[in-house]
């Protein structure tokens, strides 16, 4: 593999930065707005969505799958934040953490889902503000008995829905306490995974009662200085391939309504369907947005982020809108098939090139031509600017974050899967 030497990056990088200044881009500039960006990196990548709970909280219900079994999974909440730790190593960036409810640790105590406290994350807390970073959180309403009938805010079974309310009313209360102890807010994303397999009688009857829940699980204020909440839609689901409850329209009208974040996932729409173009719309509406930055093939697979066409549209979106302060970038993705921590810093690094090179764009230019009719010269600018030498000033940030430049991070990743996951039976 080529070797990417500070000379050479620092060389590459004068003749980007002049190649950017005839377009009037500052790439200094540039590197310096990178620092505000912050990923939500999701956890649930190092375990396969497993989490910690005992074999007492009867694991069952569906709506999440993992496939494959690489060597090296994280067993436990240490391991899990030790793969974390290397993973950020190699990740350029301050960056923070995204927790699931079933990551809590009750050092082998049963403690049920509508029971859970922040003491449970007492370690993550304390691992986060050793790290000086964030934490956001997300109540865990699937894999579990009190799921297997397909509902849970939507149930009709008064018993199944009120054990979920418990819990989300729980979440919501950890939530708000990790963003007091961080000094950050803990954006706290719900995402159910309500629906029917086959077509149902009745679609407004599960939608009336969700919305009751909703009120009720969101009645209770909390500071913005500390929480934040996000809804979260989906098309269709592994047992809810012909109605879900919590569809985009359902969530989008909520969110408006009641003044709450909407959670875009790249892979919970129409395989056709993108979600940069509803970002702008959005936010006419609603003060903030969460992103949930995936890659879908064929349907919600939860593949690991590249920097395909869809992500950078996603980038370029924010960065048309002036709306990075307003647009919250997180990974949820998880494959088993693959080194997990190569995953991890494939997808935020993918990410993070995204984000930059919207970043870098000479957007200003486009809307001169835009605004002048002159709509072939938009178009051919656009092609152009796709040529632009960007991957010198990603090397650049990388050097100057300490982190490995180019390929030089897969070293790091063999050498820990060696010393580190290949011992983990």
């Amino acid at each position: 593999m080529f070797k990417f030497d500070k000379e050479y990056v620092e060389k590459s990088y004068e003749l980007a930065k002049k190649t950017y200044a005839a377009y009037g881009v500052d790439t200094d500039e540039v590197l310096k707005k990178m620092d505000a960006i912050q990923l939500s990196v999701h956890c649930w990548q190092g375990d396969d969505v497993t989490g910690f709970e005992t074999d007492a909280d009867g694991i069952s219900g569906g709506g999440i799958l993992a496939t494959g079994n690489y060597p090296g999974r994280a067993r436990n909440a240490e391991e899990l934040r030790q793969d974390l730790d290397k993973a950020f190593s190699l990740i350029p960036g301050k960056h923070r953490v995204n927790l699931h409810a079933i990551y809590a640790e009750t050092d082998g105590k049963h403690v049920e889902r509508d029971e859970i406290s922040t003491e449970h994350f007492e370690r993550w807390i304390k691992w986060a503000k050793e790290r000086k970073i964030g934490i956001d959180f997300n109540g865990t309403f699937f894999s579990h008995k009190m799921a297997d009938s397909g509902y849970t805010l939507s149930s009709k079974d008064n018993e199944v829905r009120s054990f979920w309310l418990r819990h989300g009313k729980r979440c919501r209360k950890i939530a708000a306490d990790i963003g007091k102890e961080l000094g950050t807010p803990c954006i706290i994303n719900t995402w159910i995974p309500d629906g029917s397999k086959d077509l149902p009688a009745d679609r407004m009857i599960y939608r009336k009662i969700l919305k009751e829940s909703l009120d009720e699980l969101f009645a209770e204020k909390y500071d913005k200085n500390y929480m934040l909440d996000a809804v979260e839609s989906k098309l269709f689901g592994i047992g809810s391939e012909s109605y879900v409850v919590g569809s985009h329209e359902f969530y989008m009208g909520y969110a408006v309504k009641n003044g709450l974040m909407l959670c875009l996932d790249a892979g919970h729409f129409h395989p056709t369907e993108t979600i940069s173009d509803k970002i702008s719309s959005l936010l006419n509406f609603i003060d903030e947005v969460l992103l949930h930055v995936s890659r879908g093939v064929r349907w919600d697979s939860d593949h690991v982020a590249i920097l395909s066409d869809d992500l950078l549209a996603v980038a370029q979106e924010v960065k048309r809108s002036n709306s990075f302060d307003r647009v919250h970038f997180a990974l949820d993705y998880f494959d088993a098939s693959i080194n997990r921590i190569a995953a991890w810093v494939t997808g935020s690094r993918a990410a993070l090139k995204a984000i930059m090179i919207a970043l870098l764009e000479p957007t200003n230019l486009l809307v001169e031509e835009e605004n002048a009719g002159r709509l072939a010269n938009r178009l051919a600018l656009m092609e152009e600017f796709k040529m632009l030498p960007y991957s010198a000033v990603w090397n650049k940030y990388c050097l100057d974050k300490g982190v490995p430049v180019g390929t030089d991070w897969l070293n790091e990743v063999a050498g820990y899967e060696a010393e580190v996951l290949s011992k983990r039976k």
